[in-house]
């Protein structure tokens, strides 16, 4: 899929995300939509029919998009890994981990989505640029976003397997290079922090397992006497309040 088409689904996203605070719409009728199949006499017809599909292909890959090009990739880690510190199964269940992970994604992406609306989609829809230039300016945010959260060496390393000339600025960077380089900076951000919330429940573990053994205890499993002494610190530190807090400060 090509940069262009990419960042056009974003428009779309910023587009709708834009409209979300302006309160409930007036009623009014809706639209009728109509879908024809002929035979295509002019080149034109033909070409806005692909760009049609193009755009159809595009929205069936915004799940993709969505995990590649935003916060949501670090944010969906690092509540799988708290869940299963915690030892819960599958408590809080998927739908909620996905549904807490998506707004989440939503209020860190939203002002770099308000720039995309305001500086590229506004002006096209008015009229006032090209979509080459609309395309152009939707595409520096996402790209100033992206490019805070890429470690340097992860960029190196497309940049040289590519074997590409050293971009002289940020600007020159293809997105095909940057977008697996953001992806691998936000899983390796994600683990990092995944790793300091298994620490203190780690802790609980051992210490259940070792008074279990010394008390003679083998057939007790220590995970049924620890998870509530997880659940209890959880629960006395306000767990998901700092787990979210320190989500959102990361970025």
């Amino acid at each position: 899929m090509k940069a262009k088409t990419v960042v056009l689904l974003m428009l779309l996203l910023a587009t709708t995300l834009a409209m979300l605070p302006a309160g409930p719409a007036l009623a009014q009728p809706l639209p009728e939509v109509q879908v024809q199949i002929g035979p295509g006499n002019e080149p034109e017809g033909v070409v806005d029919t692909l760009q049609i599909l193009m755009l159809l292909t595009a929205l069936a890959l915004a799940p993709a998009f969505l995990v590649m090009l935003t916060s949501f990739t670090r944010i969906v880690v690092v509540l799988a890994f708290v869940r299963n510190a915690l030892a819960t199964q599958q408590i809080p269940p998927n739908q909620v981990l996905i549904g807490l992970a998506l707004f989440l994604t939503i209020f860190t992406m939203y002002p770099t989505w308000q720039q995309i609306n305001s500086q590229s989609l506004q002006p096209y829809l008015a009229g006032e640029i090209a979509q080459e230039e609309a395309v152009s300016r939707g595409e520096q945010p996402l790209r100033e976003f992206m490019l805070r959260q890429t470690r340097e060496k992860d960029l190196a390393l497309f940049i040289n397997v590519s074997k590409m000339d050293r971009p002289a600025s940020p600007d020159d960077v293809p997105m095909y290079v940057l977008i697996p380089a953001f992806a691998i900076s936000e899983l390796k951000t994600a683990f990092e922090m995944g790793f300091l919330i298994y620490i203190p429940f780690l802790v609980i573990d051992l210490v259940v397992a070792s008074t279990l053994m010394s008390m003679g205890m083998f057939m007790v499993p220590p995970i049924m006497i620890s998870l509530p002494f997880k659940i209890l610190l959880f629960v006395l530190v306000d767990g998901w309040y700092l787990i979210v807090k320190s989500l959102l400060e990361s970025f």
